[in-house]
């Protein structure tokens, strides 16, 4: 699945408008951090919804608040808006996260600098 054919692509820029406004507040958020907050963003959502109870989700201050919006963005979202699955969403968090990786390059915030040519 691409990102010209995802019928919940909306919902991969609402992601990305939390993740551009958590760049743009926290000057030490990293890609390598944001790809951290991705990874427990995932976990988080999913035991928020009750699965998930036996992995842990990190306490590290510098990714919370990509957390919080993605669990913030799934309690909104699945099983809501346009049939979009918790199973989906947990898709498009890591559809997200190699985006990341692939715009991630020697310097620290490059992801920033791709995401905020796109987003208002």
């Amino acid at each position: 699945m691409d990102f010209n054919d995802d019928k919940h692509l909306d919902v991969c820029q609402n992601i990305e408008a939390g993740l551009k406004r958590e760049y743009e507040r926290d000057p030490h958020l990293t890609d390598k951090l944001c790809i951290l907050a991705l990874d427990n963003a995932k976990i988080a959502a999913k035991q928020r919804f009750g699965y998930a109870k036996n992995e842990s989700v990190t306490t590290a201050s510098e990714v919370q608040g990509v957390i919080n919006w993605c669990v913030t963005v799934a309690l909104e979202r699945v099983d809501k808006v346009n049939d979009l699955s918790l199973k989906e969403y947990v898709a498009r968090l890591e559809k997200i996260k190699r985006s990341v990786q692939l715009h991630s390059s020697a310097r620290d915030r490059s992801y920033h600098e791709f995401i905020k040519r796109y987003l208002p």
